[in-house]
């Protein structure tokens, strides 16, 4: 099956007429965030495919949407159009089994706590949402024989594919994740990518960590 995914700059190759004929094969579209709601709405409305995605640290117009406790942030931010749907599905906090594709994916968005800004975590917090998810990925092993195939993140692992500066330093507790709960595929955004030849997938013991700015194709023959 082929996966597109995406996060951080609408992409001209997507973002076209001739999204249709590109994309045809693909299965499904996977979001690492920082997108507007509205360049889901046009992916889905043309290749009819389902979209799960995750929030990043901008683009956060329809945020409280999702995440209520955020509405009181900043009102101007969240004037959002209530009632639209725009055909994506949010994981954030989730594990989500596409009984079609026979697919688990879990996601977790967010980035590194640096300006006290909505959905930013310190690693602690990160860490604390991890642990949440934990019953859900059990359940998942004892039904299906494994935990997830794919961890969908905005913020990338500690050390692989991440920067420097406070806002784009990865997750340590991404590292332990994979350790311990071996997906097929780790798919982040966030960091972005402005040489074609930078790196863009990387592997970490059983895991691909595929960064996903502009847009990305996996291949995947499970």
């Amino acid at each position: 099956m082929k996966i597109l995914c995406i996060s951080d700059h609408i992409d001209p190759i997507v973002y076209s007429n001739e999204i249709k004929s590109r994309f045809k094969e693909v299965s499904l579209v996977l979001s690492a965030g920082d997108l507007p709601m509205r360049y889901y709405d046009f992916i889905v409305s043309n290749l009819n495919k389902p979209l799960l995605f995750v929030f990043g640290n901008h683009n956060l117009k329809h945020l409280a949407e999702y995440k209520p406790q955020y509405r009181e942030f900043n009102r101007d931010i969240y004037n959002f159009d209530k009632g639209y749907s725009f055909g994506a599905v949010y994981i954030n906090g989730k594990v989500k089994r596409l009984k079609k594709y026979n697919l688990i994916i879990a996601g977790l968005g967010g980035s590194m706590l640096y300006n006290g800004g909505p959905n930013q975590y310190s690693e602690f917090g990160m860490t604390m949402n991890v642990i949440r998810l934990i019953p859900k990925l059990i359940l998942r092993r004892i039904f299906y024989g494994r935990y997830l195939d794919i961890l969908l993140t905005h913020a990338p692992p500690a050390g692989i594919h991440d920067l420097p500066d406070r806002c784009h330093t990865g997750f340590k507790i991404f590292l332990w994740f994979m350790k311990h709960f071996k997906p097929k595929f780790l798919i982040h955004g966030h960091v972005h990518l402005y040489d074609r030849n930078a790196e863009r997938a990387s592997k970490y013991l059983d895991t691909c960590v595929v960064n996903a700015y502009n847009h990305y194709l996996i291949n995947w023959e499970k």
